[in-house]
């Protein structure tokens, strides 16, 4: 019996145990919709910890849960959880859920840049997160977007300022 994740990747992670799935694994996955809807199941749990809620399944919109002050702390407190969070995003574009990364992405950057909840999550969000978006558009958007929050604006390193 093979170690599973939660959400698997096509690379080798924390667990040396866990087997990387490969391209045919991927597409069985994505075929099956029992296994999609399990998959979004998951999402939906994680983000739950996290404080978050999936208000919107076709569209990926989210918004802060009941208990976000409380679950922000732990994310604030506790650096391994980027870590998942990246697993996350990344695994979430392998199943087809792009749509679903730029929300979280932008859902971080909001809670980091905007409203500041998340300064500890602020380094991860903006050389991580945001590197994990497929589509170069998309991921203009959300450096343009971080851009336009961040501070000192002079002291963004994340694109190049003629372009921003």
């Amino acid at each position: 019996c093979f170690p599973f994740r939660l959400f698997p990747l096509r690379e080798h992670g924390m667990n040396w145990r866990a087997r990387p799935l490969t391209s045919q694994e991927i597409q069985a996955f994505r075929r099956s919709k029992e296994v999609m809807e399990r998959f979004v199941r998951a999402y939906e749990l994680m983000l739950r910890f996290y404080g978050i809620i999936l208000v919107n399944k076709e569209t990926g919109e989210l918004k802060r849960a009941e208990n976000w002050a409380e679950r922000f702390d732990n994310l604030n407190r506790f650096s391994h959880n980027n870590l998942r969070i990246t697993r996350i995003l990344k695994c979430l574009g392998e199943m087809g859920y792009e749509h679903y990364q730029v929300h979280l992405v932008k859902f971080f950057l909001t809670e980091t840049l905007v409203e500041e909840n998340l300064p500890n999550v602020k380094r991860s969000a903006l050389d991580y997160f945001v590197f994990t978006i497929r589509s170069k558009r998309k991921r203009r958007e959300l450096i343009h977007y971080a851009w336009q929050h961040f501070k000192p604006r002079d002291s963004f390193v994340w694109g190049p300022r003629d372009k921003l």
